[in-house]
């Protein structure tokens, strides 16, 4: 479910920059969906590395840490809250979908954990990693989807 609210938001905040002739309006969607794509290739490798054991409820094996559920639920929920919340004009629109964000992660997390199929520590390690990589997305996007100065004194002189 994670995913395709996050190919929704992408589509929506695309549309919507694009709409009002924002300067790169290609790059919060760009950005974010290279993001999710590099969960897996992050992740994995981590998992791999660790060689982390399941909790009794799942089969004998290795590589549960970090949860992939959580990071790919943290980065999707995360990325569209991030990108859907300059739109909104008033903090009392913006509480409730940051609200929504964190019960949406959390309520994935708790049920990964109340399952059994992931500790505790598998989930706060996708947490911390996806507040890393959500962080380095916003500075990017910040960064670099800007608008050029368009005064005159930032044009070069003839």
């Amino acid at each position: 479910m994670a995913v395709p609210v996050l190919v929704t938001a992408l589509a929506y905040v695309t549309w919507r920059h694009r709409r009002s002739g924002t300067d790169r309006w290609w790059l919060p969607a760009t950005a974010g969906a290279l993001l999710m794509a590099l969960v897996p290739v992050i992740v994995v490798p981590l998992k791999i590395w660790t060689d982390r054991p399941g909790t009794p409820v799942v089969p004998p094996a290795t590589g549960y840490f970090p949860s992939g559920h959580t990071a790919t639920a943290a980065i999707a929920y995360g990325t569209a809250t991030l990108f859907l919340l300059p739109l909104l004009p008033t903090p009392r629109l913006r509480r409730p979908l940051l609200l929504l964000c964190a019960l949406l992660v959390l309520g994935t997390s708790y049920g990964l954990i109340r399952r059994g199929y992931h500790w505790p520590l598998d989930v706060a390690a996708s947490w911390c990693l996806s507040a890393v990589l959500l962080q380095l997305l916003a500075l990017t996007v910040r960064r670099y989807g800007r608008k050029p100065a368009q005064d005159e004194s930032s044009q070069p002189v003839a």
